[in-house]
């Protein structure tokens, strides 16, 4: 028998780098994900040290016990969202209660986890292992760079985000029927994520020009993937007509140019330089590489370019049109605008001369302040808040409704009453929303189509037991809606005020 033949220490020398790389892209994320789990509950811990962060967890946690009741989405229970966020808040009431939001905040921590995942893989693939662990990092600690009523709350836009860099990520690999469902997943959570669709379509096109490929199989299958889902949702999942009219054509007023702009200008900018301030360890390496394209110098780099970044301005553009539509310019609007440029940091430093160290030292300490922030963010709203549901609840029974006259509807959810109406905000009833205060678009002529006749009916069955005047000096304050001034004066008698909320009680 021939005589086996011993590997020489040259082969043996040749496969080494080999297996050691297998072993490095083996090990990668065993080592990375673990360290990124940890950053993302750390930086999330304030999110869990308070009832209730925003009226929007509010509004659907108390949209979730109306629907476990029985009620029916874009029906008898509405709003102008997709319906993904209300059935995931339904879900986790069916398996742990609704008496706490613990579970829905754990799941905002897991989604802020999956977005870093999905940043970090995006950018190993364009600029090496240092840069996705360095991408991860980044987005995690730049999360909480806002106020931390918008990052701490288990909103729309925290659970929009994995959905949104999935579509990016699968659009990258061309990948094009996964990355209409992300898209189609991430409008389902709200309707601005659809903005990725912009840059999934300039990557697609720009796939067929390097490549000389066809690109309607390819647009087909990204058509495909996004009509399905959302198909599935609006004629089989719920009601046509309501799904149309509350997520796609009944917010026009709601949405449009009008009001005190120079308080919409203040709060765009104003949020703005917040997040800008959080995140100025990687934004100024690219306003640094922006600038020497301007000037027209070579820039100082520490490697080689990997590819353009062209895709990732689109995707920004797209992000920054999506956070202005409505003009409203909420902070947690701005959470859509920290995936694109966390990645165009990360790979403004991974390829120049910037070293890692500072970048990250700087975005750990602003996060660090962040999270003391939030720690310490105060916390008088909330407890009057809580003080008129214990009133309201004091004053009724289970059996009883409450209507609320305002725009802070988690006092259903903290007094543990029925609401009266399917309208759990005044801003149904008046087109009012935050930054309308010197809108000439508020008042009941403005009001959703038919939402007054709606609202009649409905306290045509029965009165609320309790009526709440949260509305303060709002424009929609009761003396300057006739129907609302004329239902308290008529059936109501006042019982109670707490801060700029008054309590009535109907007379018997």
């Amino acid at each position: 028998m021939p005589t086996p033949t011993r590997p020489s220490l040259a082969g043996l020398a040749s496969r080494l780098p080999e297996r050691a790389r297998t072993h490095l892209r083996q090990g990668y994320w065993t080592r990375l994900v673990p360290v990124l789990a940890l950053v993302a509950l750390v930086t999330h811990i304030p999110s869990f040290a308070r009832p209730v962060w925003s009226p929007d967890e509010g509004f659907l946690a108390t949209q979730a016990r109306m629907l476990a009741d029985g009620g029916v989405l874009y029906d008898t229970v509405v709003d102008r969202k997709p319906p993904l966020l209300p059935w995931l808040y339904q879900a986790c009431f069916a398996v742990f209660g609704s008496a706490s939001l613990w579970p829905l905040r754990t799941l905002a921590v897991v989604a802020h986890l999956v977005t870093a995942i999905l940043l970090a893989s995006i950018a190993r693939g364009r600029w090496g292992n240092r840069a996705g662990a360095g991408a991860g990092l980044l987005y995690l600690l730049v999360s909480i760079g806002l106020s931390p009523e918008d990052t701490q709350a288990a909103t729309f836009e925290v659970f929009m985000l994995p959905a949104m860099v999935a579509a990016f990520r699968y659009a990258e690999r061309r990948r094009w029927l996964a990355a209409g469902i992300a898209v189609a997943l991430c409008s389902l959570t709200k309707q601005t994520g659809g903005a990725v669709m912009l840059p999934v379509l300039w990557m697609l096109l720009q796939d067929t020009r390097r490549r000389g490929v066809r690109w309607l199989p390819a647009l087909f299958k990204i058509g495909f993937g996004f009509a399905v889902p959302i198909a599935l949702v609006a004629v089989i999942l719920t009601k046509p007509k309501g799904f149309l009219f509350w997520v796609v054509t009944g917010s026009g007023d709601y949405a449009s140019f009008g009001g005190a702009w120079l308080q919409m200008l203040g709060r765009a900018f104003g949020n703005l330089g917040i997040l800008a301030a959080a995140g100025l360890g990687f934004l100024f390496p690219v306003g640094r590489r922006l600038w020497f394209k301007y000037r027209h110098r070579p820039l100082p780099v520490a490697g080689e370019e990997h590819g353009s970044t062209a895709d990732l301005w689109v995707w920004l553009l797209s992000s920054v049109v999506a956070v202005s539509v409505g003009f409203h310019f909420f902070g947690h609007y701005y959470l859509q605008l920290m995936p694109p440029l966390v990645l165009l940091g990360t790979g403004a430093v991974a390829t120049s001369a910037i070293r890692w160290k500072p970048v990250l030292v700087y975005t750990t300490a602003a996060a660090t302040v962040f999270w003391g922030l939030a720690l310490a963010w105060p916390g008088e709203r909330l407890d009057r808040t809580t003080e008129v549901a214990t009133a309201v609840a004091a004053q009724t029974t289970p059996k009883d409704t409450v209507l609320v006259w305002g725009m802070h509807p988690e006092l259903y959810w903290l007094a543990d009453r029925k609401p009266a109406t399917r309208y759990l905000t005044a801003g149904f009833l008046t087109n009012y929303s935050g930054g309308k205060d010197g809108s000439a678009s508020v008042g009941e002529q403005f009001s959703v189509s038919n939402a007054w006749q709606t609202f009649d009916k409905e306290l045509a069955n029965g009165l609320p037991e309790v009526f709440v005047d949260d509305s303060g000096i709002a424009p929609y304050q009761p003396v300057l809606v006739p129907r609302i001034e004329n239902l308290l004066d008529t059936h109501y008698e006042m019982i109670g005020v707490i801060g700029d909320t008054v309590v009535y009680r109907l007379k018997h």
